[in-house]
Protein backbone atom coordinates (compact mmCIF):
# COMPACT_ATOMS: atom_id res chain seq x y z
CA UNK A 1 0.00 0.00 0.00
CA UNK A 2 3.01 2.31 0.22
CA UNK A 3 5.82 3.18 -2.11
CA UNK A 4 8.36 2.96 0.70
CA UNK A 5 9.40 -0.45 2.03
CA UNK A 6 7.15 -1.66 4.86
CA UNK A 7 8.26 -3.21 8.13
CA UNK A 8 7.03 -6.24 10.00
CA UNK A 9 6.00 -6.45 13.61
CA UNK A 10 8.46 -5.69 16.36
CA UNK A 11 10.53 -8.84 16.07
CA UNK A 12 10.38 -8.68 12.28
CA UNK A 13 9.31 -12.30 12.13
CA UNK A 14 5.69 -12.39 10.98
CA UNK A 15 4.24 -11.77 7.56
CA UNK A 16 1.40 -9.28 7.78
CA UNK A 17 -1.39 -8.08 5.59
CA UNK A 18 -1.11 -4.34 5.16
CA UNK A 19 -4.80 -3.50 5.20
CA UNK A 20 -8.46 -4.41 5.20
CA UNK A 21 -11.45 -2.62 3.64
CA UNK A 22 -15.17 -2.37 4.35
CA UNK A 23 -17.95 -0.45 2.61
CA UNK A 24 -21.71 -0.01 2.93
CA UNK A 25 -24.25 1.75 0.70
CA UNK A 26 -27.97 2.37 1.25
CA UNK A 27 -27.44 1.58 4.92
CA UNK A 28 -28.92 3.41 7.87
CA UNK A 29 -25.94 4.60 9.93
CA UNK A 30 -23.49 3.44 7.26
CA UNK A 31 -20.51 4.79 9.21
CA UNK A 32 -21.50 2.85 12.34
CA UNK A 33 -21.77 -0.36 10.30
CA UNK A 34 -18.41 0.39 8.70
CA UNK A 35 -16.73 0.96 12.06
CA UNK A 36 -18.12 -2.34 13.32
CA UNK A 37 -16.95 -4.11 10.16
CA UNK A 38 -13.48 -2.63 10.59
CA UNK A 39 -13.37 -4.00 14.15
CA UNK A 40 -13.74 -7.48 12.67
CA UNK A 41 -10.90 -6.74 10.22
CA UNK A 42 -8.58 -5.24 12.83
CA UNK A 43 -6.12 -8.12 12.45
CA UNK A 44 -5.43 -6.96 8.89
CA UNK A 45 -4.10 -3.59 10.04
CA UNK A 46 -3.52 -2.27 13.52
CA UNK A 47 -1.64 0.99 13.04
CA UNK A 48 -4.31 3.29 11.63
CA UNK A 49 -7.94 3.44 10.58
CA UNK A 50 -10.16 5.74 8.56
CA UNK A 51 -13.76 6.12 7.41
CA UNK A 52 -15.25 8.36 4.73
CA UNK A 53 -19.03 8.87 4.42
CA UNK A 54 -21.38 10.60 1.97
CA UNK A 55 -24.75 12.11 2.85
CA UNK A 56 -25.95 12.78 -0.69
CA UNK A 57 -24.35 16.22 -0.86
CA UNK A 58 -21.01 16.17 0.97
CA UNK A 59 -18.22 13.76 1.82
CA UNK A 60 -16.95 13.51 5.41
CA UNK A 61 -13.71 11.87 6.53
CA UNK A 62 -12.27 10.90 9.89
CA UNK A 63 -8.87 9.21 10.10
CA UNK A 64 -6.58 8.41 12.98
CA UNK A 65 -3.55 6.45 14.10
CA UNK A 66 -4.19 3.42 16.29
CA UNK A 67 -6.97 0.86 16.51
CA UNK A 68 -10.52 1.24 15.30
CA UNK A 69 -11.80 1.44 18.88
CA UNK A 70 -9.49 4.35 19.61
CA UNK A 71 -10.93 6.37 16.73
CA UNK A 72 -14.53 5.27 16.16
CA UNK A 73 -15.99 3.90 19.39
CA UNK A 74 -17.79 7.08 20.48
CA UNK A 75 -21.15 8.37 19.28
CA UNK A 76 -19.48 11.72 18.67
CA UNK A 77 -17.02 10.17 16.20
CA UNK A 78 -19.75 8.41 14.25
CA UNK A 79 -21.88 11.58 14.27
CA UNK A 80 -19.12 13.28 12.28
CA UNK A 81 -19.77 10.78 9.46
CA UNK A 82 -23.41 11.15 8.36
CA UNK A 83 -25.01 9.50 5.37
CA UNK A 84 -26.15 6.19 3.92
CA UNK A 85 -22.82 5.38 2.25
CA UNK A 86 -19.46 4.87 3.94
CA UNK A 87 -16.17 3.09 3.33
CA UNK A 88 -13.40 2.31 5.78
CA UNK A 89 -9.85 1.05 5.91
CA UNK A 90 -7.44 -0.39 8.46
CA UNK A 91 -3.73 -0.44 7.75
CA UNK A 92 -0.27 -1.09 9.06
CA UNK A 93 2.15 1.79 9.02
CA UNK A 94 5.25 1.67 6.87
CA UNK A 95 8.80 2.88 7.07
CA UNK A 96 8.91 6.44 5.75
CA UNK A 97 5.14 6.82 6.06
CA UNK A 98 4.16 10.33 7.10
CA UNK A 99 1.43 9.75 9.65
CA UNK A 100 -2.09 10.67 8.68
CA UNK A 101 -1.37 11.59 5.07
CA UNK A 102 -1.16 7.90 4.13
CA UNK A 103 -4.19 6.78 6.17
CA UNK A 104 -7.10 5.76 3.96
CA UNK A 105 -9.65 6.18 2.53
CA UNK A 106 -7.91 8.76 0.35
CA UNK A 107 -10.18 11.51 -0.90
CA UNK A 108 -10.01 14.04 -3.75
CA UNK A 109 -12.33 16.55 -5.36
CA UNK A 110 -12.35 15.70 -9.07
CA UNK A 111 -14.07 17.57 -11.87
CA UNK A 112 -16.91 15.06 -11.62
CA UNK A 113 -17.21 15.47 -7.84
CA UNK A 114 -15.85 13.79 -4.76
CA UNK A 115 -13.85 10.57 -5.11
CA UNK A 116 -12.79 8.39 -2.17
CA UNK A 117 -10.90 5.11 -2.39
CA UNK A 118 -9.92 2.36 0.06
CA UNK A 119 -7.36 -0.10 -1.30
CA UNK A 120 -6.07 -3.48 -0.18
CA UNK A 121 -3.09 -4.66 -2.19
CA UNK A 122 -0.04 -3.20 -3.85
CA UNK A 123 0.54 -1.73 -7.31
CA UNK A 124 3.81 -3.14 -8.61
CA UNK A 125 4.30 -0.41 -11.24
CA UNK A 126 3.16 2.49 -9.02
CA UNK A 127 6.55 4.22 -8.99
CA UNK A 128 6.77 4.28 -12.79
CA UNK A 129 3.19 5.55 -13.09
CA UNK A 130 3.76 8.15 -10.38
CA UNK A 131 6.91 9.51 -12.03
CA UNK A 132 5.06 9.88 -15.33
CA UNK A 133 2.14 11.65 -13.63
CA UNK A 134 4.48 14.05 -11.84
CA UNK A 135 6.22 14.89 -15.10
CA UNK A 136 2.78 15.74 -16.51
CA UNK A 137 1.98 18.06 -13.61
CA UNK A 138 0.30 15.91 -10.95
CA UNK A 139 1.00 16.93 -7.36
CA UNK A 140 0.93 14.09 -4.81
CA UNK A 141 -0.02 14.50 -1.16
CA UNK A 142 1.05 11.06 0.09
CA UNK A 143 3.58 8.31 -0.58
CA UNK A 144 0.81 5.75 -1.06
CA UNK A 145 0.47 3.83 -4.31
CA UNK A 146 -3.30 4.27 -3.88
CA UNK A 147 -3.00 7.95 -4.74
CA UNK A 148 -1.71 6.93 -8.17
CA UNK A 149 -5.18 5.52 -8.88
CA UNK A 150 -6.80 8.85 -8.02
CA UNK A 151 -4.51 10.78 -10.37
CA UNK A 152 -5.04 8.27 -13.19
CA UNK A 153 -8.79 8.67 -12.82
CA UNK A 154 -8.49 12.46 -12.68
CA UNK A 155 -6.44 12.61 -15.89
CA UNK A 156 -8.47 10.05 -17.88
CA UNK A 157 -10.40 11.52 -20.82
CA UNK A 158 -13.29 9.08 -20.73
CA UNK A 159 -16.74 10.63 -20.15
CA UNK A 160 -18.08 8.72 -17.11
CA UNK A 161 -16.51 8.06 -13.73
CA UNK A 162 -16.89 4.30 -14.24
CA UNK A 163 -15.10 4.48 -17.60
CA UNK A 164 -12.36 6.65 -16.12
CA UNK A 165 -11.82 4.19 -13.27
CA UNK A 166 -11.63 1.24 -15.66
CA UNK A 167 -9.24 3.22 -17.85
CA UNK A 168 -7.03 3.79 -14.80
CA UNK A 169 -7.16 0.16 -13.68
CA UNK A 170 -6.01 -1.03 -17.11
CA UNK A 171 -2.68 0.72 -16.46
CA UNK A 172 -2.05 -1.02 -13.15
CA UNK A 173 0.11 -4.05 -12.43
CA UNK A 174 -0.10 -5.99 -9.20
CA UNK A 175 -2.90 -6.57 -6.72
CA UNK A 176 -5.87 -4.52 -5.70
CA UNK A 177 -9.23 -4.88 -4.00
CA UNK A 178 -10.86 -1.45 -4.10
CA UNK A 179 -13.90 0.20 -2.60
CA UNK A 180 -14.58 3.52 -4.33
CA UNK A 181 -17.18 6.15 -3.41
CA UNK A 182 -18.50 8.80 -5.81
CA UNK A 183 -21.61 11.01 -5.78
CA UNK A 184 -23.22 8.35 -7.99
CA UNK A 185 -22.70 5.45 -5.59
CA UNK A 186 -20.17 2.79 -4.62
CA UNK A 187 -17.84 0.78 -6.85
CA UNK A 188 -16.06 -2.40 -5.72
CA UNK A 189 -13.47 -4.22 -7.82
CA UNK A 190 -10.65 -6.76 -7.75
CA UNK A 191 -7.62 -7.10 -9.96
CA UNK A 192 -7.95 -9.54 -12.90
CA UNK A 193 -6.14 -12.30 -11.00
CA UNK A 194 -8.08 -11.79 -7.77
CA UNK A 195 -4.91 -11.82 -5.69
CA UNK A 196 -6.45 -9.87 -2.80
CA UNK A 197 -9.88 -10.88 -1.45
CA UNK A 198 -13.14 -8.94 -1.53
CA UNK A 199 -16.57 -10.21 -0.50
CA UNK A 200 -20.12 -8.94 -1.09
CA UNK A 201 -23.05 -9.11 1.32
CA UNK A 202 -26.43 -7.59 2.20
CA UNK A 203 -28.16 -6.11 5.24
CA UNK A 204 -31.77 -5.61 4.24
CA UNK A 205 -31.69 -3.09 1.39
CA UNK A 206 -28.03 -2.24 2.01
CA UNK A 207 -25.14 -3.69 0.03
CA UNK A 208 -21.87 -4.23 1.89
CA UNK A 209 -18.34 -5.17 0.83
CA UNK A 210 -15.49 -6.45 3.00
CA UNK A 211 -12.07 -8.06 2.79
CA UNK A 212 -13.36 -11.04 4.78
CA UNK A 213 -16.72 -12.69 5.47
CA UNK A 214 -16.18 -12.42 9.24
CA UNK A 215 -17.01 -8.72 8.95
CA UNK A 216 -20.48 -9.68 7.68
CA UNK A 217 -21.04 -11.89 10.71
CA UNK A 218 -20.24 -9.01 13.03
CA UNK A 219 -22.55 -6.47 11.35
CA UNK A 220 -25.39 -8.95 10.79
CA UNK A 221 -25.05 -9.10 7.01
CA UNK A 222 -25.78 -12.07 4.81
CA UNK A 223 -22.92 -13.24 2.63
CA UNK A 224 -23.91 -13.07 -1.05
CA UNK A 225 -20.76 -14.00 -2.97
CA UNK A 226 -17.18 -12.97 -3.57
CA UNK A 227 -16.38 -10.16 -5.95
CA UNK A 228 -14.95 -12.13 -8.85
CA UNK A 229 -11.39 -11.59 -10.11
CA UNK A 230 -11.47 -8.73 -12.63
CA UNK A 231 -15.05 -7.82 -11.74
CA UNK A 232 -16.18 -4.21 -11.28
CA UNK A 233 -19.46 -3.82 -9.38
CA UNK A 234 -21.37 -0.53 -9.20
CA UNK A 235 -24.18 0.02 -6.69
CA UNK A 236 -26.27 3.20 -6.93
CA UNK A 237 -28.55 4.87 -4.40
CA UNK A 238 -31.62 3.21 -5.90
CA UNK A 239 -30.16 -0.19 -5.06
CA UNK A 240 -29.35 -1.08 -8.67
CA UNK A 241 -26.32 -3.32 -9.02
CA UNK A 242 -24.33 -3.45 -12.27
CA UNK A 243 -21.51 -5.92 -12.83
CA UNK A 244 -18.81 -5.56 -15.49
CA UNK A 245 -15.85 -7.74 -16.47
CA UNK A 246 -13.81 -5.29 -18.55
CA UNK A 247 -10.41 -6.99 -18.38
CA UNK A 248 -11.03 -10.19 -20.32
CA UNK A 249 -10.57 -13.74 -19.08
CA UNK A 250 -7.65 -14.57 -16.79
CA UNK A 251 -6.91 -17.66 -14.74
CA UNK A 252 -7.42 -16.53 -11.10
CA UNK A 253 -4.46 -16.51 -8.72
CA UNK A 254 -5.83 -15.70 -5.24
CA UNK A 255 -3.26 -15.41 -2.46
CA UNK A 256 -2.78 -18.82 -0.85
CA UNK A 257 -1.45 -17.22 2.33
CA UNK A 258 -4.98 -16.10 3.16
CA UNK A 259 -5.60 -19.78 3.95
CA UNK A 260 -2.35 -20.16 5.86
CA UNK A 261 -2.34 -17.07 8.07
CA UNK A 262 -3.86 -13.75 6.99
CA UNK A 263 -7.59 -14.34 7.25
CA UNK A 264 -9.33 -14.88 10.56
CA UNK A 265 -10.07 -18.59 11.08
CA UNK A 266 -13.82 -17.87 11.25
CA UNK A 267 -13.80 -16.40 7.73
CA UNK A 268 -14.57 -18.18 4.46
CA UNK A 269 -12.22 -17.54 1.54
CA UNK A 270 -12.76 -18.78 -1.99
CA UNK A 271 -15.59 -21.01 -0.75
CA UNK A 272 -13.51 -22.75 1.93
CA UNK A 273 -13.62 -22.37 5.71
CA UNK A 274 -10.29 -20.92 6.80
CA UNK A 275 -10.41 -22.93 10.03
CA UNK A 276 -11.04 -26.21 8.24
CA UNK A 277 -8.34 -25.43 5.68
CA UNK A 278 -5.78 -24.83 8.43
CA UNK A 279 -6.72 -28.06 10.19
CA UNK A 280 -6.32 -29.86 6.86
CA UNK A 281 -2.88 -28.30 6.40
CA UNK A 282 -1.90 -29.66 9.81
CA UNK A 283 -3.18 -33.12 8.85
CA UNK A 284 -1.17 -33.02 5.61
CA UNK A 285 1.89 -32.01 7.62
CA UNK A 286 1.41 -34.97 9.97
CA UNK A 287 1.17 -37.37 7.03
CA UNK A 288 4.17 -35.89 5.23
CA UNK A 289 6.45 -35.21 8.21
CA UNK A 290 5.60 -37.53 11.11
CA UNK A 291 7.70 -37.69 14.27
CA UNK A 292 7.52 -39.58 17.55
CA UNK A 293 6.56 -37.22 20.35
CA UNK A 294 4.46 -36.84 23.49
CA UNK A 295 2.65 -33.55 22.78
CA UNK A 296 1.62 -31.34 19.86
CA UNK A 297 1.96 -27.69 20.92
CA UNK A 298 0.80 -24.75 18.78
CA UNK A 299 2.65 -21.45 18.60
CA UNK A 300 -0.31 -19.23 19.50
CA UNK A 301 -2.50 -18.05 18.05
CA UNK A 302 -1.86 -18.68 14.38
CA UNK A 303 -0.57 -22.22 14.83
CA UNK A 304 -3.60 -23.52 16.72
CA UNK A 305 -5.85 -24.89 13.91
CA UNK A 306 -2.94 -26.56 12.12
CA UNK A 307 -1.78 -28.09 15.43
CA UNK A 308 -5.27 -29.50 16.01
CA UNK A 309 -5.15 -31.09 12.56
CA UNK A 310 -1.66 -32.47 13.16
CA UNK A 311 -2.69 -33.93 16.51
CA UNK A 312 -5.85 -35.53 15.15
CA UNK A 313 -4.02 -37.09 12.21
CA UNK A 314 -0.98 -38.26 14.21
CA UNK A 315 -2.78 -39.38 17.37
CA UNK A 316 -0.39 -37.31 19.50
CA UNK A 317 -2.22 -35.31 22.21
CA UNK A 318 -2.80 -31.62 21.59
CA UNK A 319 -1.91 -29.34 24.49
CA UNK A 320 -1.45 -25.61 25.09
CA UNK A 321 2.21 -25.79 25.99
CA UNK A 322 2.63 -22.07 25.27
CA UNK A 323 0.35 -19.45 26.77
CA UNK A 324 0.01 -16.13 24.98
CA UNK A 325 -0.59 -12.79 26.65
CA UNK A 326 -3.30 -10.88 24.78
CA UNK A 327 -2.47 -7.59 26.48
CA UNK A 328 0.96 -6.84 25.07
CA UNK A 329 1.22 -3.81 22.82
CA UNK A 330 4.01 -2.68 20.55
CA UNK A 331 7.17 -1.53 22.29
CA UNK A 332 8.47 1.54 20.48
CA UNK A 333 11.48 2.16 22.73
CA UNK A 334 13.75 -0.82 23.36
CA UNK A 335 16.83 0.43 25.19
CA UNK A 336 18.90 -2.73 25.12
CA UNK A 337 19.36 -5.97 23.23
CA UNK A 338 18.30 -7.85 26.35
CA UNK A 339 14.93 -6.13 26.44
CA UNK A 340 14.51 -6.46 22.68
CA UNK A 341 15.16 -10.19 22.79
CA UNK A 342 12.78 -10.55 25.72
CA UNK A 343 9.94 -9.51 23.41
CA UNK A 344 8.84 -13.08 22.71
CA UNK A 345 8.58 -13.75 26.45
CA UNK A 346 6.28 -10.78 26.87
CA UNK A 347 3.98 -12.37 24.30
CA UNK A 348 4.45 -16.07 25.05
CA UNK A 349 5.28 -18.12 28.11
CA UNK A 350 5.98 -21.83 28.39
CA UNK A 351 3.48 -23.95 30.31
CA UNK A 352 6.29 -25.62 32.28
CA UNK A 353 4.15 -28.07 34.22
CA UNK A 354 2.91 -29.50 30.92
CA UNK A 355 6.06 -29.62 28.76
CA UNK A 356 8.72 -30.57 31.30
CA UNK A 357 10.17 -33.99 30.47
CA UNK A 358 8.18 -34.23 27.23
CA UNK A 359 9.02 -34.58 23.55
CA UNK A 360 7.31 -31.63 21.88
CA UNK A 361 6.09 -31.00 18.33
CA UNK A 362 5.80 -27.25 17.83
CA UNK A 363 3.42 -26.13 15.06
CA UNK A 364 3.64 -22.65 13.52
CA UNK A 365 2.21 -21.14 10.33
CA UNK A 366 5.52 -19.94 8.84
CA UNK A 367 9.15 -19.05 9.44
CA UNK A 368 10.25 -15.64 8.18
CA UNK A 369 13.54 -14.48 9.68
CA UNK A 370 13.67 -17.35 12.15
CA UNK A 371 14.38 -15.26 15.24
CA UNK A 372 11.05 -15.94 16.94
CA UNK A 373 11.27 -19.64 16.11
CA UNK A 374 14.70 -19.77 17.75
CA UNK A 375 13.43 -18.06 20.89
CA UNK A 376 10.40 -20.33 21.19
CA UNK A 377 12.52 -23.46 20.78
CA UNK A 378 14.83 -22.17 23.51
CA UNK A 379 11.79 -21.40 25.69
CA UNK A 380 10.65 -25.01 25.39
CA UNK A 381 14.09 -26.32 26.29
CA UNK A 382 14.33 -23.95 29.26
CA UNK A 383 10.97 -25.30 30.44
CA UNK A 384 12.38 -28.82 30.43
CA UNK A 385 11.28 -30.28 27.08
CA UNK A 386 13.55 -33.20 26.23
CA UNK A 387 13.08 -32.89 22.45
CA UNK A 388 11.70 -30.03 20.36
CA UNK A 389 10.55 -30.82 16.82
CA UNK A 390 9.40 -27.88 14.67
CA UNK A 391 6.73 -28.33 12.00
CA UNK A 392 5.61 -25.49 9.72
CA UNK A 393 2.15 -25.29 8.12
CA UNK A 394 3.45 -23.71 4.90
CA UNK A 395 6.39 -24.28 2.57
CA UNK A 396 9.60 -22.29 3.19
CA UNK A 397 9.03 -18.56 2.66
CA UNK A 398 11.95 -17.82 0.36
CA UNK A 399 10.71 -14.86 -1.70
CA UNK A 400 9.37 -11.38 -0.97
CA UNK A 401 5.78 -10.41 -1.67
CA UNK A 402 4.99 -7.41 -3.88
CA UNK A 403 1.19 -7.67 -3.67
CA UNK A 404 0.25 -6.05 -0.37
CA UNK A 405 2.02 -8.17 2.24
CA UNK A 406 4.92 -6.70 4.13
CA UNK A 407 7.89 -9.03 3.87
CA UNK A 408 11.55 -8.27 4.50
CA UNK A 409 14.10 -8.01 1.76
CA UNK A 410 14.73 -11.45 0.34
CA UNK A 411 18.23 -11.52 1.80
CA UNK A 412 16.67 -11.41 5.28
CA UNK A 413 14.34 -14.35 4.74
CA UNK A 414 15.83 -17.40 6.42
CA UNK A 415 14.66 -19.79 3.68
CA UNK A 416 16.27 -17.61 1.01
CA UNK A 417 19.66 -18.03 2.67
CA UNK A 418 19.52 -21.59 3.94
CA UNK A 419 18.29 -25.08 3.14
CA UNK A 420 16.17 -26.88 5.70
CA UNK A 421 19.02 -28.51 7.65
CA UNK A 422 20.93 -25.22 8.22
CA UNK A 423 17.60 -23.65 9.17
CA UNK A 424 17.10 -26.40 11.74
CA UNK A 425 20.54 -25.70 13.17
CA UNK A 426 19.77 -21.98 13.27
CA UNK A 427 16.57 -22.39 15.31
CA UNK A 428 18.21 -25.22 17.36
CA UNK A 429 15.37 -27.69 16.95
CA UNK A 430 15.82 -31.46 16.99
CA UNK A 431 14.07 -31.61 13.62
CA UNK A 432 12.46 -29.16 11.23
CA UNK A 433 10.02 -29.81 8.39
CA UNK A 434 7.59 -27.87 6.22
CA UNK A 435 4.42 -28.95 4.45
CA UNK A 436 5.02 -29.43 0.74
CA UNK A 437 3.54 -27.08 -1.83
CA UNK A 438 1.37 -29.93 -3.18
CA UNK A 439 0.30 -30.81 0.36
CA UNK A 440 -0.73 -27.21 0.90
CA UNK A 441 -2.75 -27.23 -2.33
CA UNK A 442 -4.48 -30.48 -1.34
CA UNK A 443 -5.34 -29.07 2.07
CA UNK A 444 -7.14 -26.07 0.58
CA UNK A 445 -9.15 -28.30 -1.75
CA UNK A 446 -7.11 -28.19 -4.94
CA UNK A 447 -5.27 -30.71 -7.05
CA UNK A 448 -1.45 -30.66 -6.83
CA UNK A 449 0.06 -27.42 -8.06
CA UNK A 450 -0.13 -26.92 -11.81
CA UNK A 451 3.28 -25.41 -12.56
CA UNK A 452 2.15 -24.23 -15.99
CA UNK A 453 -0.86 -22.41 -14.55
CA UNK A 454 -0.83 -22.34 -10.73
CA UNK A 455 -4.21 -22.12 -9.04
CA UNK A 456 -2.99 -19.58 -6.43
CA UNK A 457 -0.48 -16.83 -6.04
CA UNK A 458 2.23 -18.68 -4.13
CA UNK A 459 5.16 -16.49 -5.13
CA UNK A 460 6.41 -16.19 -1.54
CA UNK A 461 7.11 -19.93 -1.66
CA UNK A 462 7.96 -20.53 -5.32
CA UNK A 463 9.17 -17.19 -6.72
CA UNK A 464 6.57 -17.59 -9.49
CA UNK A 465 5.15 -14.06 -9.61
CA UNK A 466 1.86 -13.85 -11.53
CA UNK A 467 2.35 -10.27 -12.79
CA UNK A 468 5.16 -8.09 -14.04
CA UNK A 469 7.18 -6.32 -11.33
CA UNK A 470 8.08 -3.14 -13.18
CA UNK A 471 9.17 -1.06 -10.20
CA UNK A 472 11.39 -3.83 -8.85
CA UNK A 473 12.95 -4.41 -12.28
CA UNK A 474 13.71 -0.70 -12.58
CA UNK A 475 15.32 -0.62 -9.13
CA UNK A 476 17.47 -3.63 -9.95
CA UNK A 477 18.50 -2.06 -13.26
CA UNK A 478 19.57 1.13 -11.50
CA UNK A 479 21.50 -0.84 -8.87
CA UNK A 480 23.24 -2.82 -11.60
CA UNK A 481 24.25 0.35 -13.43
CA UNK A 482 25.65 1.83 -10.23
CA UNK A 483 27.56 -1.35 -9.43
CA UNK A 484 28.92 -1.87 -12.97
CA UNK A 485 29.33 1.57 -14.57
CA UNK A 486 31.95 0.29 -17.02
CA UNK A 487 29.26 -1.77 -18.76
CA UNK A 488 27.33 1.34 -19.72
CA UNK A 489 27.77 2.67 -23.23
CA UNK A 490 29.11 6.24 -23.29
Amino acid sequence: MNLTHPFLDEDGDKLREECGVFGAINATDAAAATALGLHALQHRGQEAAGITSFDGAEFFTRRGLGHVAENFSSQEAIAELPGMMAAGHVRYSTTGGAGLRNVQPLYADLASGGFAVAHNGNISNARVLRDDLVRRGSIFQSTSDTEVIIHLVATSRYPTIMDRLIDALRLLEGAYALIVMTPEGMIACRDPLGIRPLQMGRIGDATVFASETVAFDVVGAQFVRQVEPGEVIKVDFEGNIDSLHPFGDHAPRPCIFEHVYFSRPDSVFDGRSIYEARKAIGAELAREKPVEADLVVPVPDSGVPAAIGYAQESGIPFELGIIRSHYVGRTFIQPSDGIRHAGVKRKHNANRALVEGKRIVLIDDSIVRGTTSLQIVEMMRDAGATEVHFRVASPPTAHSCFYGVDTPERSKLLAARMDVEPMREFIRADSLAFVSIDGLYRAVGEKPRNSACPQFCDACFTGDYPTSLTDMARREDKQHKLAFPSEQVA
